[in-house]
């Protein structure tokens, strides 16, 4: 007698052998999603959606959704640097955005995106930090960007990136004045532009994420959550508006052949030339 053979389900097979279900897409020329290997998911973005906040914006990329809000507060300067304010970003992820993140210290990736970030916004030079000086040597702003996970489902990278920038294009602080070691802002009920002054930003860096697997030679745009726990790892490339290179960040252990590099980087600016699109649309 024959032993019967066991058929699954399409959604029991992808829980069970979750990179054969994803390779016999891939090896099609589409993803589980219905996308192309080299398709971006649908973005949007909004800008002053915290009221309290100097400066905000909401950035959604498929089923990922970032909030950034800025607050700009008053410090004393660095010796070293008297005349220089500060710019402070940190990105969140909690149990809020999803299951796989616990409640506690920042998570590594967390940790990890945020010193990316970081390393972009330092590098590309976006703000000159002398813009944020008040008195020098006395008093400077400090500028807390907040990059916070409402929904994930991958790419976080490009998410919080593309909020941050956004809300740095909205932030508006009031003219302050230093008197007898006293700061004083400019008055009124709402911010104008008499009374308050907003960023010059020099630059601006957006990015496109990908990501590699090893064994099948291929590269995916815009990883969802699936895609990322299966992958070998991802690469995402900032890029400013005249397209020069102002980051890479490579997550996890895969490496990429210069051909690779160069169709990445190409896909990179075609990526953030569409987001700037999106970003101007408001």
């Amino acid at each position: 007698m024959a032993t019967p053979a066991f058929t699954f389900t399409p959604s029991t097979f992808q829980k069970l052998h979750p990179a054969e279900f994803f390779r016999r897409f891939t090896t099609e020329g589409v993803r589980p999603d219905g996308r192309l290997l080299d398709a971006f998911r649908p973005t949007t973005v909004h800008h002053g959606v915290i009221s309290t906040a100097n400066g905000s914006a909401m950035v959604r990329i498929g089923g990922t959704t970032v909030v950034c809000g800025v607050k700009a507060e008053v410090a004393e300067p660095k010796l070293d640097a008297p005349d220089q304010g500060y710019l402070v970003p940190n990105v969140e992820l909690s149990p809020m955005c999803s299951s796989k993140f616990r409640p506690g210290p920042p998570s590594e990736q967390a940790q990890a995106v945020s010193e990316a970030i970081n390393r972009v916004l330092k590098e590309s030079k976006v703000l000159d930090l002398k813009d944020l000086c008040i008195e020098e040597g006395k008093a400077v702003w400090v500028l807390y960007v907040d990059a916070v996970c409402v929904a994930y489902d991958g790419n976080i990278f490009d998410a919080a990136l593309a909020a941050i920038m956004a809300a740095l294009k909205n932030v508006r602080i009031r003219k302050p004045t230093y008197q007898e070691g006293t700061i004083k802002v400019s008055g009124g009920s709402t911010a104008t532009d008499e009374n308050s002054f907003t960023l010059n930003l020099a630059r601006t860096p957006l990015s496109a994420t990908f990501a590699i697997f090893d064994t099948t030679l291929t590269i995916l745009a815009d990883p969802n959550v699936t895609e990322e726990t299966i992958s070998d790892g991802q690469i995402s490339i900032a890029l400013d508006e005249t397209g020069q290179l102002c980051g890479v960040t490579k997550i996890g252990a895969s490496s990429c052949s210069q051909s690779v590099m160069r169709d990445c980087v190409q896909s990179a600016k075609k990526r953030t030339q569409q987001l700037r699109d999106i970003m101007n649309q408001q």
